[in-house]
């Protein structure tokens, strides 16, 4: 089974809890292959979601999703709870390498255009260059900052809502919280980072 065939809705399995996830991220650190085959089942279709958004190409995301389960099992005993779950941990690592490849495309785009017309790109006035909308919308640094200024709990409803696709009802099962309980830390973690964001 591939990343894609995880990220169909039929095939999709239900979030599972933050406390498992991070029980079998302890377990691959240690070289469990089994229970890196179940983390891969639970976050690969959230992973493949992250880079798609951001790609918009399904083989690119394939792609990128592969990279980022591979770098998961490399560095899986880097990953510290204490500093988010383990869902927030592995679509951060997503959405930095999506970030890096449309980088690297719209680069390459680029470079090639220059060559053929040896020249510099033209573009429509007002335009704004791919590569520079997602470095716009996706400052790591600016973001991170501004996520660290979260608590934990605001921060990982935040992370599954915008960068997993989650919906409010599944981050409630997910991380085992009241629906109000997601809706309020999500509501109050967007206050804090547009605070951040204003006073940046």
């Amino acid at each position: 089974m591939t990343t894609r065939d995880c990220a169909s809705p039929s095939a999709a399995p239900r979030p599972a809890p933050a406390a498992e996830l991070g029980g079998l991220v302890a377990a691959v650190a240690r070289g469990d292959r089994t229970a890196y085959a179940r983390l891969y089942r639970a976050v690969a279709a959230p992973v493949y979601g992250t880079a798609l958004r951001t790609l918009r190409s399904p083989s690119q995301a394939e792609e990128v999703a592969q990279e980022v389960l591979l770098e998961v099992w490399r560095t899986a005993a880097a990953y510290r709870p204490g500093r988010g779950t383990v869902m927030a941990w592995v679509l951060t690592i997503a959405r930095r390498r999506a970030v890096d490849r449309a980088r690297a495309a719209r680069a390459a785009a680029d470079r090639e255009l220059r060559v053929a017309l040896r020249e510099q790109p033209v573009r429509e006035p007002g335009a704004e260059p791919v590569a520079e909308q997602v470095e716009r919308a996706f400052d790591a640094g600016r973001v991170r900052s501004a996520l660290a200024r979260l608590s934990g709990v605001q921060r990982e409803s935040l992370v599954l809502a915008y960068y997993g696709g989650y919906s409010q009802r599944e981050i409630a099962r997910a991380l085992g919280v009241p629906l109000g309980t997601v809706k309020t830390r999500m509501r109050d973690g967007l206050l804090r980072l547009r605070a951040a964001f204003d006073g940046a």
